[in-house]
């Protein structure tokens, strides 16, 4: 039915607002326990052996909710009725931020991909709190944080990570420190293991002052340089890191059907979806050969069959996520690739 009825009227608006329908009729599950049981019934799959244990943290399933979708900490639990294992918000920043200027958000139909320049809109980590506090979650919730766009100086820098982490800790399970994003100014630069540093050290200084151990993982662009990738993962290793995010969106446009002309019309972004897979595959295996599974790895980007995400796990993967796979195959996606990895 998502398919061949609520996907083409979605596609008929633009991406942006097709995206808020959705999430204002999300909504309705925060506040109807009998509509939440709807969903589960429909779309949750659970069975032993798709449980893994992976940072400490022991997940239903291996399939999580890619960062973007709930931007804001807001529909996590309707996401997990649809069969997550755990679920992604964010990127947060300490303070609201609204993004980038519109029209930010783009359909390419005949790649399955999407073109964001969102430039990490969000309502900031206030918010997501107070929707934690009122809708305790009913799974893994991993906060996804970055700087605010108008913080420029390192000091400036540093202190937004560090105030959006030492303010979400109480509420997440998991921390994504989000380096790579290309749609804000200088983001992807923090990957420079300099700069990585100045941002991770006061992150895992501060994890000592909590009672409560809780992971910390990196994420890194597909488009890095293998050569710069492998200094992160030693500097993650010897750090006390415990993951790495394999990836993020590409800048590239190589081997796209959609025409040119339509490519430069909407300008930068970053693109997520089929196109991206192999570059993400190879970005996963190379990790784990490198780290020889001394680091925990969430392979993401361009999964949109269950036949993928079982390619995924295999190059070395330990996790998955979806998200533009979600929004192309609809609300039965985990539940399709839950039963193509469950062991009988």
């Amino acid at each position: 039915m998502y398919k061949f009825l609520i996907r083409p009227l979605l596609f008929r608006l633009s991406a942006e607002r097709a995206h808020n329908i959705t999430l204002a009729l999300l909504s309705v599950f925060k506040h109807s326990a009998v509509a939440s049981a709807i969903l589960r019934l429909f779309f949750k799959k659970t069975h032993p052996s798709l449980e893994k244990e992976v940072f400490g943290l022991k997940f239903p399933n291996p399939v999580g909710l890619a960062a973007g979708l709930d931007k804001n900490g807001e529909h996590y639990n309707a996401f997990a009725d649809m069969g997550f294992g755990f679920v992604e918000i964010g990127s947060l920043t300490p303070r609201p931020q609204k993004g980038n200027p519109k029209p930010r958000l783009f359909r390419l139909l005949k790649d399955k991909a999407i073109i964001n320049r969102m430039g990490i809109n969000n309502k900031g980590v206030r918010n997501a709190i107070s929707q934690i506090q009122k809708y305790p979650p009913r799974t893994i919730l991993v906060a996804n944080i970055a700087k605010n766009t108008v913080s420029k100086s390192d000091d400036e820098v540093v202190g937004d990570y560090e105030k959006a982490f030492s303010m979400m800790y109480d509420f997440a399970d998991m921390f994504t420190v989000n380096v790579s994003c290309p749609n804000v100014e200088g983001l992807q630069s923090l990957q420079d293991i300099s700069f990585l540093s100045d941002i991770m050290d006061p992150i895992l200084d501060l994890r000592l002052c909590y009672d409560t151990y809780k992971p910390i993982l990196v994420k890194v662009s597909p488009d890095i340089d293998f050569q710069q990738l492998d200094e992160i993962l030693d500097w993650c290793m010897l750090s006390g890191v415990d993951g790495i995010v394999a990836g993020n969106t590409t800048r590239s446009r190589e081997n796209l059907a959609t025409g040119k002309k339509v490519i430069e019309k909407i300008g930068d972004g970053g693109l997520s979806g089929a196109p991206l897979f192999s570059k993400s595959l190879t970005l996963v295996s190379h990790i784990r050969e490198h780290t020889k599974g001394r680091l925990g790895i969430i392979g993401v980007g361009g999964i949109m069959t269950p036949a993928q995400a079982g390619e995924m796990l295999a190059a070395g993967a330990d996790l998955i996520e979806v998200a533009t796979g979600f929004v192309y195959e609809g609300p039965s996606f985990v539940k399709r690739i839950l039963k193509f990895l469950q062991i009988k």
